[in-house]
């Protein structure tokens, strides 16, 4: 009896062969084998599984009736690029050999077939495979990444983050991180996968709140052909691009209840299901998610499962905002300028007035609003060091309000309209933006705006 595969090294797996003797003896080797597969008597129907159903490897005989196993290969290769694909042949001479070295075959067996030559054959080419989903997920890793792994400061509190990270980075445990939008939350889950057993293998990261909700189940866990309107052909998801490694989900909070539950269910069991298939396949991820919401809140707003936020939040680390850090500025500063004018590098780049002005910003954006500052900032100064006047514009407003408050005090009504001026200039008049920073709704905001519009007028 056939020893099983090890369950990180199982393949679904779809085999060409017009001879029933063949086929069922392959459905039986393979199933004890620990893949799953399915079987093709012809070309033609392999070629219309191929469409409607993503497969890890195809092994294919060449000399079939009807479609010929070259040709079932190319429309492999076309259909699903990352699939490996074995070849199978009666007559093992150079012509055979030249096809499937053409269609970058992974192996090249003859028959009568060995079972064990097969068997070993299949675990190469999961590797080969493992591989490949490796590079996929580092080009979509750098299509996503924004800045430097590195995390900057020597803050208490953000110390307290590396101390954490250290802890729980080599366990599975899934992990949830907590903090304002653009504090580094995905810098800390990225130190989080490196500082793990899996750093070799892949981490992928999501957005759940910038996706529409059709299509989230899809990135998530793949679909087959013709699932959904415009799904042309079979897709991987990101869970099965992560396995072996970790997924990072980014505002989680913003994930619909509907797929909340498909998510739960993945967690327990370790199974995906491609959109629109009945099949399951087993993966091995391990989850990071991150939010800035109130979790508990939704969960008593019922617009989050509590089954779920228990399932997530095994371990949490909370990344202090900006304006909790003081210390760290000058340094994150430092470090993002290096990054977008490299020259800067061991230099003294920052007046007392700039450095003056960067401590007593109230910083909303957190290390993403000091990254913009410092590129605008960049831009302006010709030479360093960078002053004041290379600061964006609500800088020196902010300095001239606070004379002014100084001098008169203000109404209640005033300070609130100050407030929101202060938003629209830092969001360089977007109402919507401004209104989630001041955390009120934009019709709010709008109507604040229309009254003091009247009343001037």
């Amino acid at each position: 009896m056939s020893e099983k595969q090890p369950r990180s090294e199982s393949m679904h797996i779809l085999f060409a062969d017009d001879e029933p003797k063949l086929q069922e003896l392959m459905r039986q080797q393979l199933d004890r084998a620990g893949h799953s597969v399915v079987v093709c008597p012809n070309g033609e129907l392999a070629v219309e599984a191929l469409e409607h159903e993503p497969f890890d490897c195809l092994i294919v005989d060449l000399d079939m009736p009807g479609m010929h196993g070259s040709e079932v290969m190319k429309r492999a290769r076309a259909i699903q690029p990352e699939i490996q694909v074995i070849v199978l042949t009666g007559k093992p001479d150079l012509p055979s050999a030249m096809i499937a070295i053409e269609n970058q075959a992974f192996a090249f067996i003859d028959k009568p077939v060995r079972f064990k030559e097969v068997k070993a054959l299949l675990s190469g080419a999961y590797h080969q495979l493992d591989r490949w989903r490796k590079m996929a997920a580092m080009e979509h890793r750098l299509e996503q990444v924004e800045g430097s792994n590195e995390l900057i400061g020597q803050n208490g509190a953000f110390e307290q983050v590396r101390q954490a990270i250290s802890k729980v980075g080599p366990t599975s445990s899934t992990v949830m991180i907590r903090g304002e939008t653009g504090c580094g939350k995905e810098l800390v889950a990225k130190a989080v996968h490196e500082s793990s057993l899996r750093a070799d293998k892949p981490m992928v990261s999501i957005n759940c709140g910038a996706l529409p909700e059709n299509l989230i189940e899809s990135e998530l866990f793949g679909h087959v052909k013709g699932a959904f309107t415009g799904a042309d052909s079979a897709r991987v998801g990101l869970f099965e691009v992560a396995d072996g490694g970790t997924i990072f989900l980014d505002e989680i909070g913003e994930l619909p209840l509907a797929m909340q539950a498909k998510l739960l269910r993945v967690l327990e069991t370790g199974d995906i299901r491609r959109l629109g298939s009945n099949q399951s396949k087993r993966v091995d991820v391990r989850v990071v998610c991150a939010t800035h919401r109130d979790l508990e809140q939704m969960v008593h707003d019922e617009a989050f499962r509590e089954d779920l936020m228990f399932r997530i939040n095994t371990f949490e680390i909370h990344v202090p905002p900006l304006r909790d850090r003081t210390d760290d500025i000058m340094p994150l500063a430092q470090h993002l300028l290096v990054k977008v004018r490299p020259e800067a590098a061991g230099q003294a780049c920052f007046t007392e007035r700039a450095e003056a002005e960067l401590k007593a910003h109230r910083w909303p954006g957190n290390v993403r609003e000091l990254a913009n500052v410092v590129e605008h900032a960049s831009i302006l100064c010709d030479q360093f060091p960078i002053d004041a006047e290379h600061l964006p514009r609500h800088f020196s407003l902010r300095q001239l309000r606070s004379q002014v408050r100084d001098e008169a005090p203000m109404t209640l009504k005033e300070m609130e309209m100050q407030a929101i001026h202060r938003a629209l200039e830092r969001h360089s008049g977007d109402k919507k933006a401004a209104a989630e920073e001041l955390g009120v709704s934009s019709k709010t905001l709008y109507n604040k705006l229309n009254a003091e519009a009247s009343k001037a007028a």
